[in-house]
């Protein structure tokens, strides 16, 4: 008996003085029935709390190990994704291909969320934590390329190509979650496991859309990978710009460019009056701002006045303020411009990101299993392939933290905090990290020293490097995930800096609101000139063990074919 019990027994019996032996039993019993529950369940907590720390270890492992030899089913998603090169709105192949990897293994898929026909959630699981899984899957224009050779190559002139490597992210997210499920089931272990796709990337065209609509109003939590040449993640401010993307149409009059020019109101002109205005601005903004553009309608031909034309914007700035300034700000230049040139003015907001923040507790718990699962053993092939390449296109010594750049990475990224190097540049990940605790973590699948969005980079995209990148990537998401599952801090944590760090002075507010509809137009035209010729080089994996022998390239090519 310890000393409390003696102490409760001892105030019980004396309270108890004038009533007979049998009742005074009888309230001692009633008194320690409580106490003794009390203590067994502090005991089978603390239990608990052990078996569980040390079960989800030895669930980690395994969900490792078998990953391990999940390379082939990595190749093939990775490869058959790659095949397909679609603009971001128009992955109709990409998308039909994963949700039916998801669909056999027992996910249930939600088709066209948002209004985007190729977007989806795929849910499996019940109750909390809910864990979302993204990656992007749209390419780059004229960006085709053959991998795994060390020149410039297309598969289809001019056509579309995963020069950004969008093609790798989601075979990762699934290849992980199917793990994870399935030591779910066995084990029982509560949860849902949300995989979701970054439509429009390069479009910033759809997650202010999710996040509009509500299909993150009840994600816990949410890891987002994004290909890299190393394994990395980071937290706080990302530095990169938020943006927006806007499309301007002016409206004039055509006539005969040379028999009654004065007969004409000329949108093109207004269209290059706006360039050149906004092109003088650009002397008076601050360093941080970038601007570019494209004339998407410049005209039928010369001897028409262009009655129709248009201009597309990036704005991009480093805070919602600085980006709604700019935004405010092209929007009277184009009312300005069209008084001056006697057209009229539409405008139409086609895309927006926020500027990038990321969650610390939930960078950390990727960073621990970075950490245990390192780089991938990199082989003489495919160093030679990443140097060649380096030297194709020039690229830098150093990369912006001063590491060399020379072949593939043989030591680790550090966990970052909040940047130091403002890159410019913008994702719209950064609309879902406002709303829900989110990192995005980068694995090692492309080659250092690449300028990105071009066809280099596309090179090793359908290689071993982007193969082991991805086997190596999803061990660290589905280790992350068993940590997240098995211990409820992480999530509560990433929730308290959610709240007490990040959105403690900043608060979302969207450049979307209800009558603003996805531009699911864009690309189709691209995409249906140049879909029945990426058909003919699609990967068949039931004929060829990787897109490398269908294509007929021996690892590595350095040099072209008879020369």
């Amino acid at each position: 008996m310890n000393y409390l019990t003696s102490q409760i027994l001892t105030v019980s019996s004396n309270s108890e003085l004038t009533i007979n032996k049998n009742t005074i039993m009888l309230n001692q019993k009633l008194i320690l029935l409580p106490l003794f529950v009390f203590f067994v369940t502090i005991v089978n907590g603390q239990k608990n709390e052990v078996a569980t720390s040390s079960q989800a270890e030895v669930w980690k492992n395994e969900v490792m190990k078998t990953l391990n030899g999940k390379y082939k089913t990595a190749q093939e998603m990775v490869d058959m994704v790659f095949s397909f090169s679609e603009l971001g709105f128009q992955e109709t192949e990409t998308s039909a291909y994963l949700t039916s990897i998801l669909k056999k293994n027992g996910f249930a898929i939600e088709n066209e969320i948002g209004g985007i026909p190729t977007a989806w959630m795929a849910k499996w699981g019940n109750g909390k934590p809910v864990i979302a899984l993204g990656s992007d899957i749209d390419c780059i224009p004229k960006a085709s390329q053959k991998p795994g050779i060390a020149y410039k190559e297309a598969i289809v002139e001019d056509a579309p190509g995963h020069g950004e490597g969008h093609n790798s992210g989601l075979p990762l997210m699934i290849l992980a979650a199917i793990e994870v499920k399935k030591i779910m089931e066995r084990e029982k272990i509560p949860g849902t496991l949300v995989i979701w796709p970054g439509v429009a990337e390069e479009l910033v065209g759809t997650k202010a859309w999710y996040i509009r609509d509500g299909y993150f109003k009840n994600i816990d939590a949410c890891i987002f990978a994004h290909v890299g040449s190393n394994m990395g993640v980071s937290w706080g401010d990302s530095g990169n710009n938020g943006l927006v993307s806007v499309e301007f149409k002016f409206q004039g009059n055509a006539a005969h460019a040379a028999g009654s020019p004065w007969r004409g109101k000329s949108a093109l002109d207004a269209v290059e009056l706006m360039d050149v205005a906004w092109n003088f601005k650009r002397e008076h903004m601050k360093p941080t701002q970038r601007s570019h553009y494209v004339i998407t309608d410049g005209g039928d031909q010369p001897n028409v006045v262009p009655s129709k034309a248009a201009v597309w914007y990036y704005l991009r700035e480093r805070s919602y303020e600085d980006i709604k300034s700019m935004y405010d700000d092209a929007i009277l230049y184009a009312k300005s411009v069209a008084q001056m040139t006697g057209t009229t003015m539409s405008y139409k907001l086609l895309g927006t990101a926020w500027p990038g923040h990321f969650n610390k507790p939930i960078a950390e718990a990727v960073y621990n299993n970075i950490k245990t699962v390192g780089l991938p053993v990199w082989d003489s092939s495919d160093q030679q392939l990443a140097r060649a390449v380096q030297k194709l296109v020039n690229a830098p010594k150093k990369n912006p933290r001063g590491q060399p750049i020379d072949g593939m990475p043989m030591t680790l990224d550090s966990l970052d905090g909040p940047s130091q190097i403002l890159t410019g540049a913008s994702d719209d990940i950064a609309d879902i990290a406002w709303n829900v605790p989110t990192v995005v973590f980068r694995y090692p699948s492309n080659i250092p020293g690449l300028a990105g969005h071009d066809w280099s980079s596309a090179i090793a995209m359908a290689t071993p490097i982007a193969h082991k990148g991805v086997v190596a990537g999803s061990k660290v998401v589905a280790a992350t995930l068993m940590d997240m599952l098995t211990n409820p801090k992480i999530i509560s944590d990433a929730w308290a800096y959610y709240t007490n760090v990040q959105t403690k002075d900043v608060k979302y507010i969207p450049f979307v609101d209800s009558t603003t509809h996805p531009a699911t137009y864009l690309n189709k035209k691209v995409m249906d000139e140049f879909r029945p010729q990426l058909k003919n080089y699609y990967y068949d994996p039931s004929k060829y063990k990787t897109y490398l022998e269908q294509l007929g390239i021996q690892y590595p090519q350095l040099e072209k074919k008879g020369l």
